[in-house]
C-alpha cells in the first residue's frame, strides 16, 4: 500500500523520521511518496503551498499524512493546512483526547480519567474565508452553513460514536444567537439522531460546553461541532491532557483522507534533535487503524503507553527529576518496548484487515443539493449602504425609493435597529442596512431588486445586499436586535 508524505516544516523532518521510523522497526506494510508542500513550496511561488505534482500525487494515493506546516505571514496567502483540507473535501476532522499516564495534567492527578473526541465540521463555517471591506471602517466576512455539508460531518460523528461504543453524543452550538446559521447545524444533529437510537444525543450551548468541560470534563464522549467553534474547543480539550503535543488529528473525506500533527514547527528548536513526535504518532496510529493494520497500531501504541508509564519524556513535558531524552531516543524506547502491556489504557490487539484504497477517478466536482421544502418566494431585500448620516435623514431618503413594490420595513445598524425605533444611546457605524419587503405580500422578482437599486444607489453607496426568502411560508432570515 503506498501513501502520501509531506515532512513538513521546523521540526516536521525529524518527527515524521522518528514515526516512519518506528513503523519501519514493526515491519509495516506501507511504501512511501514524498511530496512537496509548506512554506519553502510557498517561497518558490506556488501559492497554495503545494506544487501541482504534490497534489497529483495524492488525488491518486487518497492518504496524506503530514507534519507541521507554516504558512507564510504578510503575503496575502492561504493557510496550507486549511487548504488541503477544504481542496479534498475531508469534511471530518476528528480529534481524540485521552489521558496518558505519565503526562501529568491537573486531571490525572486528581484521578479523572478523560476520553472525548471531538468532531469539528471541516469545510464551512468562517474558515470559507470569504471577507470584504464594506467600508474603510466595516469588515464583514460571510459565514456559511450548508445541510449537506452538515448532513456529511454529522452522520459521520453518529457512526463513528457508534462503532466506538460511545454512551453519548452531544451537539456544540451557538443556536441561541446564530438561529438560522448554526441552527441548521442543530436540525440537522437532531434529524440524523432519530436514525441513532441506540445512543444518547444531546446539545449544549458551545459556553456554555467550554466551562463544562474545564469543570467535569469526563462526562462527555463525542462532541460534534462546526467548524471555528470546534477548532477553539478541540485545543481547549488538548490543553485537559497536556497540550497539543499529544493531540492527534485526523481529517477524513470520502475519497482522500489527512492524517496530521495540528501543534506548531516549532522553529526555535527545529534541527535541534529534541522535538515530541507523540502527536504525529498518534495520528499515524489513527492512519494505520483507518487502512486495517489494526495489529500494527495496538502494538505501536501500547509500547507507546508503557514507555510513557516508565517516565520517559522529551524536554516539554513529564517528571523533571529525570533526565529528558532526544527525538531519536525517544522513538528508540517506543521501538524496544514492543510487545509490552501498559499497566492503565492497553488498546485491544485485533488483526490487520489492510485493503487496497479504492480510489475514485472523479470526471467532475459532485454536487451536494437536498430536497427543497416548501416553494420559495422572494418577500424583500436587504441593502448594507455606506453612510455617516443619522437614521432619521437615511428613511426620509429611503421612503421616496419604495414605489409601487416595496416599502421601508426598518434600518439597523450592526444588527441592531435604529428606525423607525430605536435608542439615542445605539451607538453607529458607517455602515447601515436597510431592509425593504413587497407591499400587500406579493412576490417579488430579481428584476423588481434590480430596480430598487438602481434608484436606491443614486443616493447612497450600495455595499452589498441580500434577498429576503421564505420556503413554505417559513422566513429564511433574521430579524434585527429590537425589530
Amino acid at each position: 500500500m503506498k501513501i502520501a508524505v509531506a515532512k513538513g516544516d521546523g521540526i516536521g523532518p525529524e518527527i515524521m523520521e522518528a514515526v516512519l521510523n518506528i513503523f519501519k522497526a514493526n515491519q509495516i506494510d506501507l511504501d512511501y511518496s514524498f511530496v512537496d508542500m509548506g512554506k519553502w513550496v510557498f517561497d518558490k511561488g506556488f501559492s497554495n503551498g503545494m506544487t501541482p505534482e504534490a497534489q497529483a500525487t495524492i488525488e491518486e494515493l487518497g492518504i496524506l499524512f503530514k507534519g507541521p506546516m507554516e504558512t507564510p505571514k504578510g503575503k496575502g496567502v492561504k493557510s496550507v493546512n486549511v487548504t488541503a483540507r477544504k481542496t479534498w473535501n475531508t469534511y471530518a476532522n476528528k480529534r481524540v483526547f485521552q489521558t496518558l499516564h505519565g503526562v501529568d495534567t491537573v486531571f490525572s492527578k486528581a484521578g479523572i480519567p478523560i476520553d472525548i473526541t471531538i468532531v469539528r465540521e471541516n469545510i464551512e463555517d468562517t474558515y470559507g474565508g470569504i471577507e470584504h471591506m464594506l467600508t474603510h471602517d466595516v469588515a464583514l466576512s460571510r459565514r456559511f452553513i450548508t445541510r449537506p455539508g452538515s448532513m456529511q460531518v454529522i452522520r459521520y460523528a453518529f457512526e463513528m460514536a457508534r462503532k466506538k461504543g460511545a454512551r453519548r453524543i452531544t451537539c456544540g452550538h451557538k443556536a441561541n444567537i446564530m438561529k438560522l446559521t448554526d441552527g441548521l447545524f442543530l436540525d440537522c444533529f437532531y434529524e440524523v439522531a432519530k436514525e441513532y437510537t441506540d445512543l444518547k444525543a444531546d446539545d449544549k450551548i458551545v459556553d456554555d460546553l467550554a466551562m463544562q468541560l474545564v469543570v467535569r470534563p469526563d462526562q462527555f464522549d463525542v462532541v460534534v461541532m462546526t467548524n471555528l467553534q470546534g477548532d477553539i474547543i478541540s485545543d481547549l480539550c488538548a490543553g485537559l491532557v497536556g497540550g497539543l503535543g499529544f493531540a492527534p488529528s485526523a481529517n477524513i473525506g470520502d475519497h482522500i483522507s489527512i492524517f496530521e500533527a495540528v501543534h506548531g514547527t516549532a522553529p526555535d528548536i527545529a534541527g535541534k534533535n529534541i522535538a515530541n513526535p507523540t502527536a504525529l504518532l498518534l495520528s499515524g496510529l489513527a492512519m494505520l487503524r483507518h487502512l486495517g493494520f489494526r495489529e500494527n497500531a495496538a502494538t505501536i501504541e501500547n509500547a507507546l503507553l508503557y514507555t510513557l508509564e516508565q517516565g520517559v519524556h522529551t524536554g516539554d513535558f513529564g517528571d523533571r527529576s529525570k533526565p529528558s531524552v532526544n527525538t531519536t531516543q525517544f522513538a528508540d524506547a517506543i521501538i524496544a518496548n514492543f510487545g509490552k502491556q501498559p499497566a492503565q489504557g492497553a488498546k485491544p490487539t485485533l488483526a490487520n484487515e489492510p485493503e487496497t484504497l479504492a480510489v475514485c477517478r472523479l470526471e467532475q466536482n459532485a454536487m451536494m443539493v437536498s430536497t427543497e421544502e416548501g416553494e420559495e418566494k422572494i418577500v424583500g431585500v436587504d441593502f448594507f449602504i455606506e453612510s455617516s448620516e443619522q437614521p432619521e435623514a437615511i428613511a426620509k431618503r429611503c421612503l421616496l425609493h419604495g414605489g409601487t413594490k416595496f416599502k421601508l420595513l426598518n434600518i439597523s445598524n450592526r444588527g441592531t435597529q435604529v428606525w423607525p425605533t430605536g435608542s439615542k444611546y445605539t451607538n453607529l457605524v458607517n455602515q447601515y442596512n436597510l431592509r425593504f419587503e413587497g407591499l400587500a405580500d406579493e412576490s417579488l422578482t430579481q428584476q423588481d431588486i434590480i430596480g430598487l437599486y438602481v434608484t436606491l444607489s443614486a443616493d447612497f453607496k450600495i455595499c452589498s445586499l441580500e434577498l429576503l426568502n421564505m420556503w413554505g411560508g417559513k422566513k429564511a432570515y433574521s430579524l434585527a436586535q429590537g425589530q
